[in-house]
C-alpha cells in the first residue's frame, strides 16, 4: 500500500529521510540531519560512496530499480536528493509511494539546460541570450543570430565544465556541435561579467523563506576553487539577487535548499546562469559561519520543520581541496578552519576531495 505523497505534519525525531545519491552532499545531509535526531537511508547506484559512511541505512540500486525504489520509499517518511542528475522519472516514481522534495518537476527544469533557461527567461529573469541547437546548421545558425563569443553546451549531464566548449565564429560552433557526437545542445553568448556569485536559499513546505549571504565565486578550470563571503555585492544588488531565487523558489514551489548560480555585471546586473535544485558547493561555509548550515536548512526543510535563522555571524572564505591536493591532509589538519575530508577513497584529477572554511570577524 502506498503511502500519502505528502506529509501530514513534522517528522519527529527517530524519522527517516531518504537521501538519493551518495557524493559529499549527501553525506554532509546525513552529519546534519543526526543533530536533529533524524535517521537517513541513502540510495545510490554506486559501488562505493562516501555517504554510506556516516548513514543509518543504505541500499545500492540502480535509479531505474523500481522493486529496489519501492522497498527504500517503504523505509522512509520522506526522499529527497543530493545531485540534479537523479533521474526525473525516478522522483516521480517515488512520489506515488512517499512524499518527495524538491519535486520532480525541480529536477526536470534543472536537468535540461534550454528548458531551464527558457523558465527562468519566462519568469523575467535576465540570462544569458541563449538558442536550441540540434544539428550543424543550428549552431551556425545559432551563433549568427547570437553573435560570439559564445559557448556551446549538452543541453543535459553537464557539470564542472565538462559538455562544454567556448566558439568564436559559426565553423567553431558547428564543429563543437560534432564533436558532441549530435548530443541536444544550447548555445549561449558569453556573458562580460565582473565576478560570479550564487544564491543559496531555502524555502519550507508552509512557503517560508531563508537566503544566506551570496558569496563570490571563484573557478579553475571550470570547478570551483573557493567562495568568500561577503561578497562585494551592493545592497540592492543583494535584495535583488534574494528576490530572484525566491521567484523561482516560488515558482516550482519548491522545497528545500537551491543554488542560483549569477554573473553579476560591471555595472551591478545581474544575470542567472544555472539552478541547482540541492545543497550547493558554494554554500560548504555555511557549517561553520552560520548557526544553521545549508544542510540543515534543507533537511528542516524537508522533514516539515520551521527554517533556522540563515544570518552569519563571520566573514568566510570556502576553498574546496580537489584530486591529489587531499594527500596535504596533514597540513590542511594544521590550518585553522573548518576541514571536511570526505572519505572518497580514489582522489582523481578534477574531483572534489574536500573543503577547508577559514574564519575572521566581521
Amino acid at each position: 500500500m502506498s503511502k500519502p505523497s505528502s506529509l501530514s505534519g513534522p517528522l519527529k525525531p527517530g524519522a527517516m529521510i531518504g537521501i538519493l545519491g551518495g557524493g559529499q552532499l549527501g553525506r554532509m545531509l546525513a552529519l546534519a540531519a543526526a543533530r536533529l535526531g533524524l535517521k537517513t537511508h541513502i540510495y545510490s547506484d554506486e559501488t562505493e560512496s562516501c555517504a554510506f559512511l556516516v548513514a543509518s541505512a543504505t541500499t545500492r540500486g540502480a535509479y531505474d530499480d523500481e522493486a529496489a525504489l519501492e522497498k527504500f520509499a517503504a523505509a522512509c517518511d520522506v526522499v529527497t536528493f543530493e545531485f540534479e542528475n537523479v533521474p526525473e522519472k525516478t522522483a516521480h516514481f517515488l512520489s506515488s509511494y512517499v512524499p518527495v522534495a524538491p519535486n520532480s518537476r525541480a529536477l526536470a527544469v534543472a536537468q535540461d539546460r534550454f528548458v531551464e533557461k527558457s523558465f527562468v527567461a519566462a519568469l523575467g529573469i535576465a540570462t544569458a541570450p541563449f538558442r536550441d541547437v540540434a544539428s550543424e546548421a543550428d549552431a551556425r545558425a545559432a551563433f549568427r543570430a547570437l553573435g560570439g563569443p559564445a559557448i556551446l553546451k549538452t543541453r543535459r549531464l553537464g557539470y564542472d565544465g565538462k559538455g562544454q566548449q567556448k566558439v568564436g565564429n559559426e565553423e567553431d560552433a558547428a564543429r563543437a556541435y560534432a564533436s558532441l557526437s549530435g548530443a541536444p545542445c544550447i548555445l549561449e553568448k558569453f556573458v562580460d561579467f565582473a565576478f560570479e556569485a550564487s544564491i543559496v536559499a531555502a524555502r519550507g513546505r508552509d512557503g517560508a523563506f531563508a537566503a544566506y549571504d551570496p558569496p563570490k565565486n571563484e573557478h579553475e578550470n571550470h570547478i570551483l576553487r573557493r567562495s568568500t563571503v561577503p561578497a562585494p555585492l551592493s545592497a540592492a544588488s543583494f535584495r535583488d539577487a534574494v528576490a530572484i531565487a525566491r521567484h523561482i523558489a516560488e515558482a516550482l514551489d519548491y522545497v528545500g535548499v537551491l543554488g542560483v548560480e549569477l554573473f553579476i555585471g560591471r555595472n551591478g546586473e545581474i544575470i542567472v546562469n544555472e539552478i541547482a535544485p540541492r545543497v550547493h558547493n558554494s554554500g560548504h561555509w555555511t557549517i561553520e559561519a552560520c548557526a544553521v548550515s545549508q544542510f540543515e536548512q534543507h533537511i528542516r526543510a524537508v522533514a516539515g520543520w520551521p527554517l533556522g535563522d540563515p544570518s552569519r555571524h563571520c566573514d568566510a572564505v570556502m576553498e574546496n581541496i580537489i584530486g591529489e591536493e587531499v594527500d596535504d591532509w596533514l597540513e590542511f589538519a594544521q590550518t585553522p578552519g573548518g576541514l571536511h575530508i570526505y572519505g572518497k577513497r580514489v582522489a582523481r584529477p578534477g574531483r572534489k576531495m574536500g573543503h577547508i572554511t577559514r574564519l575572521s570577524s566581521k
